[in-house]
């Protein structure tokens, strides 16, 4: 079975001590860094920004993500790749042209990918396939922290595995992700995990075991 790689979602960090977060994240064995950015637009909240993203970027050698949960997201792609995402998602929703913005990302030397809401069907960004690297599977109602999983969304992750060995791309999940769903999902060949609240930040345990017993699942 390939690997899973595990992406803690930065909205939900401890910024008291965001250093020390990422250094402590970084030797527990985290393999990607989250950012998601909201416009207020969108979604109807605000979340992160560029200090954020510089500050991260600097710390760290790891794999950034940006999850752009804006509008217009291509007149965007060159700052957020100028200031060091490794990988841009957004919403074909948000993008009067999505495939043009896929392949503005992709000239830019990085990986593209779009995220599907709950309710966006797989008809509706199918055409988009062969143009991503990665495809993120909004598994709430994106916007807010602390949602819970909504369960429909599995039938879809289902139908997203059995074509991604056609269109070559990798499936990462995001919202209300618990051990038991890492779990169930990795099984299934799900790789990418972005994690908050549900199975990583909060908790009793270190990031270091948390991150361990996840990758031995």
């Amino acid at each position: 079975m390939e690997k899973i790689w595990i992406c803690p979602s930065m909205m939900c960090a401890n910024y008291g001590n965001l250093e020390k977060e990422i250094k402590e994240l970084d030797e527990a064995g985290a393999d990607e860094y989250h950012l998601d950015f909201m416009d207020g637009d969108f979604v109807p909240n605000f979340a992160m920004g560029l200090h954020d993203l510089e500050f991260i970027r600097q710390a760290t050698d790891k794999l950034i993500d940006v999850h752009l949960m804006i509008s217009n997201p291509f007149e965007y792609v060159e700052f957020f790749a100028d200031k060091g995402a490794d990988i841009i998602y957004f919403h074909p929703e948000a993008d009067m042209h999505p495939a043009r913005t896929l392949a503005k990302i992709s000239a830019k030397g990085k990986k593209a990918g779009i995220a599907i809401n709950p309710g966006t069907s797989i008809e509706m960004v199918k055409e988009l396939f062969p143009l991503c690297d990665y495809v993120l599977v909004m598994t709430v109602n994106p916007g807010f922290a602390g949602q819970k999983y909504l369960p429909f969304v599995d039938d879809k992750i289902d139908r997203l595995l059995d074509l991604k060995g056609k269109y070559n791309f990798e499936i990462s999940v995001d919202g209300a992700i618990s051990p038991e769903r890492i779990k169930t999902l990795s099984q299934k060949g799900v790789r990418g995990f972005i994690l908050g609240t549900s199975a990583l930040f909060g908790k009793e345990k270190s990031y270091k075991k948390l991150i361990q017993e996840y990758k031995n699942y």
